[in-house]
């Protein structure tokens, strides 16, 4: 199966197609799904020496980790501080140092292996209110509290021009220590280190089924693989392959459009800064310029399991209000992606009670591109290392599972999240 058509899938090389799994295979871990998630943990495993097979679905990066908004965002996830009660004040600056590091694992894996994948950094959050102005005030107050290193800068009002050529805005915070990438680009250069590592990667290998036991058996249409330990990094495209796990984490639709080349002069009068911007809203509007000056624009999460008829006229508007002199230019790529929300918006990462040898991640909620790093290395720690304290501590976060089973789950969080944009518009 091919890629989708999306603006990373226009501009990457993929590559030769990996081939499917065939037969059995013997590993000390096997991972399912390859994407971000599935592909560090290989990385990570094998720079370790184990022996590891990856099986992917698709292509790697078929799906979220390769049609994302390549928004590389510090932080685990939301509100990290209604944890304190179960995690202690330990636990809580734990995560929020983890936060941190995670986007520095990005930085260091790309530097190490030299990842072509159109960095830059700085990143921008936008106040759409006077109310999100005084948040912003406040987090980066919070930011310095807590010792973060990197340049942080309040913006404005009056000098928002500086940052975004909008009149939507009531000022912003300005990080330089997040900013933006080519996600296909960074995932396909990762899996080259996984491949240059001795892990396995299999392509058009979609699991079928598992059998549990000391070995765990992972059986495709046309192989079956044998390891001491399963990973299971599938997020949104887990379905019914671990029922415990999949109904904790919600699939919502998120879009993408990017527009026909605008010129170096014009993209630069959008975003003279060339930061990547998200504002607060409850169906974030995110956006940022592409290396050939296009400019990338996203948001619009849907809970309802439906995708509007057209993608590229659907945000067309919702970029039109943020820049109305782009009215009428030409949109050339208009694509859809699924991404992994959990009831709490903080990621999932464990081990299966029942099965000790199932490790997963899953559920980051909009903040995949850094935290699908972080987690990887935590399971790869417990795996590899039997250094379980960052895995105990991530398995110490409740996480509930939706109600209304598959057929209700999406409508029902679609009407609770109406609830919450009609706050906004109060």
């Amino acid at each position: 199966m091919s890629y989708i058509n999306t603006y990373y899938s226009a501009t990457t090389e993929p590559g030769p197609a990996r081939p499917g799994v065939q037969g059995q295979v013997d590993a000390d871990v096997c991972v399912v799904g390859g994407g971000l998630t599935g592909v560090n943990t290989a990385l990570e495993l094998a720079e370790r020496g184990l022996s590891v097979v990856l099986l992917e679905a698709r292509r790697i990066g078929w799906a979220a980790s390769g049609r994302n908004g390549g928004q590389l965002i510090r932080g685990l996830g939301h509100d990290i501080e209604h944890l304190r009660g179960r995690l202690g004040d330990d636990g809580v600056r734990f995560m929020q140092q983890a936060g941190f590091e995670s986007v520095e694992i990005v930085r260091q894996r790309i530097e190490r292996h030299a990842i072509d994948c159109d960095l830059r950094w700085g990143y921008c959050d936008l106040a759409n209110t006077p109310a999100h102005w005084r948040g912003l005030q406040a987090e980066q107050q919070n930011l310095l509290a807590q010792g973060y290193r990197h340049k942080l800068q309040l913006v404005a009002p009056q000098r928002m021009h500086e940052v975004v050529d909008s009149a939507a805005y009531a000022g912003g915070l300005i990080d330089m220590g997040s900013g933006h990438l080519h996600p296909l680009k960074l995932l396909l250069g990762e899996a080259a280190a996984a491949e240059a590592q001795g892990a396995r990667l299999f392509e058009n290998s979609a699991v079928r089924r598992i059998v549990h036991g000391p070995q765990v058996e992972v059986h495709t249409d046309q192989g079956c693989v044998r390891a001491g330990q399963l990973v299971l990094g599938c997020d949104a495209f887990l379905d019914d392959l671990e029922p415990s796990l999949s109904g904790k984490v919600l699939a919502a639709g998120s879009y993408v459009i990017a527009t026909e080349p605008l010129g170096q002069a014009r993209a630069e009068q959008l975003i003279p800064q060339n930061l990547a911007l998200c504002d607060q809203r409850v169906t974030v509007d995110y956006y940022r310029r592409t290396s050939d000056h296009r400019l990338l624009f996203g948001g619009a999460c849907h809970y309802s399991g439906r995708d509007p008829a057209d993608i590229g006229q659907y945000m067309r508007g919702k970029m039109e209000k943020v820049f109305p002199q782009l009215r009428g230019v030409g949109i050339d790529h208009a694509w859809s992606g699924l991404i992994g929300i959990g009831a709490n918006r903080f990621p999932q990462i464990g081990r299966l009670k029942a099965q000790r040898n199932v490790f997963y991640a899953q559920g980051y909620s909009g903040h995949g591109l850094n935290v699908t790093h972080y987690a990887a290395r935590v399971l790869a720690d417990a795996i590899a290392a039997n250094d379980q304290r960052a895995l105990e501590l991530f398995e110490r976060v409740p996480h509930r599972t939706f109600p209304g089973g598959k057929a209700l789950r999406s409508p029902l969080l679609a009407l609770g999240m109406l609830w919450y944009r009609m706050k906004e518009w109060v």
